[in-house]
């Protein structure tokens, strides 16, 4: 996306306009996450001026730390500040085990509990640039595939990120102008965190627009669309299911293909069933050499065509 000259709050609404064409002319809400934190309030302030009235924003308060609660509080008094409708949102279990996925597990059942309840449309939250970049280099350190390659989506269900294409230091800078002191996270300096890490590196690069890491993004996320048009198509001509299962006919595709066929055949037999990338890949060595290979529960016989069902249960001798 070319930025030009064009102000954020431009931005911001053609954002929406592109993720949420109808936004702008019916009745529905746009639900805002806000920590408190700048990036979070630049998406308040930014909607707020786009669309008063049309939004309401809710703060995940998750106990973890001593201050979460006045941050919390925080958020409250600055959108009653600005007549904006606001929720304080807690879980009501402790989070516990991995903190970061359990948070974010917890936040998303929050928040969506939240939208049911109010009646809201849309979910916005203040993923931007950086946090683009940050996400696409973590997953090339794990190995991703094209998918994970394909980074933070814009719009995905009734989530969307119209923040995507600015840059951190943009929205910092826009929150100043209200001169409003956001909330400082210390988890954000945390050198146990992966996403940390990552970005205390990137500091040192400098001169790099981060903002076109979203467009790289998205063009994985065209031609992850693309593989996923081909996939459905050659689904409907040669996979066949079965009172036992699945089958797959001349199964001689491409890898990639191949894999997305296989995990479609698999997911028939036993939707729960989620495999490693390296079980994929053997299985399908073994499938074509003409082998037999159980996957969880599911028995597959390789060949002319690749035969999917569920093992038959072993007899205690």
């Amino acid at each position: 996306m070319d930025k030009g000259n064009t102000s954020l709050d431009q931005l911001f609404v053609q954002a929406l306009d592109r993720l949420v064409p109808e936004f702008k002319t019916n009745d529905e809400i746009l639900g805002l996450a806000v920590s408190g934190g700048p990036d979070s309030l630049a998406l308040l302030l930014l909607a707020k001026r786009a669309y008063p009235g049309k939004i309401a924003a809710a703060t995940v308060d998750h106990g973890l730390r001593p201050a979460s609660r006045s941050e919390a509080e925080f958020v409250a008094s600055l959108c009653a500040e600005h007549d904006i409708s606001h929720a304080i949102l807690r879980p009501v279990v402790p989070i516990r085990g991995s903190i970061q996925s359990a948070a974010r597990q917890a936040r998303y059942g929050l928040l969506n509990d939240w939208m049911k309840d109010q009646h809201i449309h849309w979910l916005a939250t203040a993923h931007h640039a950086d946090d683009q970049l940050e996400t696409m280099i973590m997953r090339i350190l794990r190995g991703s595939g094209i998918d994970g390659m394909s980074g933070i989506r814009e719009k995905r269900g009734n989530i969307i990120r119209p923040l995507l294409h600015i840059q951190k230091p943009e929205l910092e800078s826009y929150v100043v102008s209200y001169k409003i002191d956001a909330v400082n996270d210390p988890s954000n300096q945390d050198q146990s965190y992966d996403r940390v890490r990552v970005r205390n590196a990137l500091q040192d690069l400098e001169g790099f627009d981060t903002s076109l890491a979203s467009q790289s993004a998205s063009a994985l996320s065209a031609a992850r669309e693309a593989i996923e048009w081909i996939v459905e198509q050659l689904a409907v001509d040669h996979l066949r299911t079965t009172d036992t299962g699945c089958e797959l006919s001349k199964p001689d595709f491409p890898h990639e293909i191949q894999r997305r066929l296989l995990l479609r055949c698999l997911h028939i037999c036993q939707p729960a069933l989620s495999p490693r990338g390296g079980q994929i890949d053997q299985t399908i060595i073994a499938l074509q050499k003409g082998e037999k290979v159980t996957l969880g529960d599911i028995l597959c016989q390789g060949g002319g065509n690749w035969v999917f069902q569920i093992a038959p249960k072993r007899r205690n001798s």
